[in-house]
C-alpha cells in the first residue's frame, strides 16, 4: 500500500509537471524509477511509457482546446515515426543499461541548453508566429522522433517541441501541444517493443498513470498562461536537474 501510495503521488505531480511543459511526464518518471524504484535504465523506459500514452492522450486534447493542432502534419509524422520507434527500442534493449542511462542524461542535458539558447536569443525575423508547418518537413521529422522515441522511450517528444518553436517558429504552447500529439504513435509501439522483451513492470505503471491522468489538466491550464521565455527557461533548468540527477546516480 506505501509502495501504491508513492508511485500514485509521484503520477499527480508528474502530470501537472508532463502538462505544464508538454512532456507528458516521462522524463521525470524514468530517473524517478531509477532513483526511487531501483529500475534498470531499459525497465524504467518500458514502465515510463505506460504513464506516458494515457497522459499525452489526454494533454494533447487539452493543448488542442487552447489553440488548435493540425493533425495531418501529426499523421504525417506518425506513419513515418511508426517503424521507426521499433528499431530505436531495438537498439536500446541491445546495449548495457548504464550506457543507455550516461546517454539519456546526456541527451537531456542538450535539450536543456536548446531551450536556454531560444529564452534569451534575439527574435528571428520572417514574421508572426504560426500554428503548423508544411507537409514536406513532417516526415523526416517523424524518422527523427521515432528513433529518439524508441531509443529513449520518450525521447522524440521532447525534441520536437525545441525544434517545432525554434526552426519552424510555432508559438511555444503550439508546439508543446502538437510534439504531445506525436508522441502517441511512438509511445503506443515503443511500449510494446519494450513489453515484448518483459521490461515493463505495469502496476508500478498503472499507478503512475493513474495520478498523472488526474492532474495533468492543470499543468496545461498554467503552460498558457506563463511568459513563453519563463516557459522556455523553467523546462530547460529542469531538464538539466534531471541530467545532472542521472549521471551522479550512475
Amino acid at each position: 500500500m506505501a509502495d501504491a501510495a508513492m508511485w500514485l503521488l509521484s503520477g499527480a505531480t508528474l502530470g501537472v509537471v508532463g502538462g505544464l511543459f508538454g512532456i507528458g511526464g516521462g522524463l521525470m518518471a524514468i530517473p524517478l524509477l531509477g532513483l526511487l524504484g531501483g529500475f534498470d535504465q531499459q525497465s524504467a523506459q518500458g514502465t515510463a511509457l505506460v504513464m506516458v500514452l494515457p497522459t499525452v492522450l489526454i494533454a494533447a486534447r487539452k493543448y488542442h482546446g487552447h489553440s488548435r493542432i493540425d493533425m495531418r502534419i501529426v499523421a504525417i509524422v506518425s506513419l513515418c515515426a511508426m517503424g521507426f520507434t521499433w528499431l530505436g527500442a531495438q537498439f536500446a534493449l541491445g546495449i548495457s543499461s548504464d550506457s543507455l542511462r550516461r546517454g539519456f542524461a546526456g541527451f537531456l542535458g542538450l535539450i536543456a541548453l536548446q531551450y536556454v539558447w531560444q529564452a534569451y536569443r534575439k527574435p528571428l525575423a520572417g514574421g508572426p508566429r504560426t500554428t503548423s508547418i508544411a507537409s514536406s518537413a513532417a516526415g523526416s521529422l517523424g524518422v527523427v522522433a521515432g528513433l529518439l522515441g524508441g531509443f529513449f522511450g520518450v525521447g522524440g517528444g521532447v525534441l520536437m517541441a525545441p525544434i517545432l518553436s525554434g526552426v519552424f517558429r510555432l508559438a511555444q504552447t503550439a508546439a508543446q501541444g502538437m510534439a504531445l500529439a506525436m508522441v502517441v504513435p511512438t509511445a503506443a509501439v515503443g511500449l510494446a517493443s519494450y513489453a515484448v522483451d518483459g521490461k515493463v513492470h505495469w502496476l508500478t505503471g498503472v499507478m503512475l498513470a493513474a495520478g498523472a491522468m488526474l492532474c495533468v489538466g492543470p499543468g496545461v491550464r498554467l503552460a498558457h498562461r506563463l511568459p513563453e521565455q519563463r516557459l522556455k527557461l523553467a523546462f530547460g533548468a529542469l531538464l538539466a536537474a534531471i541530467a545532472a540527477a542521472m549521471l551522479f546516480s550512475a
